[in-house]
């Protein structure tokens, strides 16, 4: 896929986590939100929904308009910062997620047809924080009052290509136990 861009949730309390601020978690020396970064190198623009930290490339910095009103109020924020190119690819990303790699998102970008992609976890979960979509698919989907919604009841009527996951890319922190997988 020749242009696409990349819309990362790096907000969040983190209540599994005791409130730790889960996406500056350094493993093996680099923090869960540069992964997700690194992740997204390909797309233009990167838009990263969350406080600013340091990151290592350019990205456009948003907050939903209450923070902390959920991953659906996240993707509306992210998806405002977007150019109006109804075609234009999505990527839709936590910044929890130690394993994801430009390949995940390449494989994602690559199954996209005229709706979304989604990646389904080997335990056959589908991850909606790790799929890709069309622009003005996901816009149309987005309620005008995003706040507090369930994000599986918003885009699972979308009907998304399912794309299997490999090895363990769709792992995510969301406990000191999930944690300690990726740091022991």
């Amino acid at each position: 896929m020749d242009s696409w861009a990349a819309v990362i949730l790096a907000g969040g309390r983190a209540s599994r986590m005791d409130g730790r601020d889960k996406v500056a978690i350094e493993i093996d020396g680099t923090t869960l939100l540069a992964r997700a970064v690194d992740a997204a190198a390909g797309a233009d623009p990167i838009v990263v929904v969350g406080k600013r930290r340091p990151v290592p490339r350019p990205v456009v910095w948003t907050v939903e308009d209450e923070p902390g009103s959920g991953p659906v109020a996240a993707i509306a924020a992210g998806v405002a910062a977007l150019p109006d190119d109804p075609d234009l690819p999505v990527v839709l990303l936590a910044a929890d997620l130690p394993r994801i790699t430009q390949a995940t998102l390449a494989r994602l970008t690559g199954a996209l047809g005229t709706t979304g992609a989604l990646l389904v976890d080997p335990d056959g979960r589908d991850q909606w924080l790790l799929s890709a979509w069309r622009l003005g698919v996901l816009r149309a989907a987005l309620p005008e009052r995003p706040e507090g919604m369930a994000l599986r009841k918003v885009l699972g009527g979308l009907d998304p290509l399912r794309v299997a996951a490999v090895a363990d890319e769709a792992a995510d922190v969301d406990t000191p136990e999930d944690l300690s997988r990726f740091t022991s």
